[in-house]
């Protein structure tokens, strides 16, 4: 239960999946000192920050491999040569960067 005020108010349970984590990491001083730099400017905990920064990681890769799935589909249904050869450079830079 938690109290609010004058108002109680009883919270359902999370999802086993929604439970924060305790984890452990190791960063480079300079990483750090961003981290924290970061933190004092967004007014939270460098925990916060790094929680959020490995959210915004995991979703920048989630929509690579979408990107690089959706040009894969492209490729194998394109007719034209000249698309293919576009589509190929593409998938090329994402696989090996430019």
């Amino acid at each position: 239960m938690v109290q609010a005020g004058a108002e109680w108010c009883r919270l359902g349970s999370m999802p086993s999946s929604a439970r924060p984590l305790r984890q452990s990491v190791t960063l480079s001083a300079g990483v750090a000192r961003r981290v924290r730099a970061l933190a004092r400017v967004k007014k939270a905990s460098a925990s916060r920050v790094i929680a959020e920064l490995v959210e915004s990681g995991l979703q920048a890769q989630d929509a690579e491999r979408d990107r690089f799935l959706q040009l894969a589909d492209r490729l194998t249904e394109s007719q034209d040569r000249a698309e293919q050869e576009q589509i190929k450079g593409e998938l090329a830079r994402l696989t090996f960067g430019d």
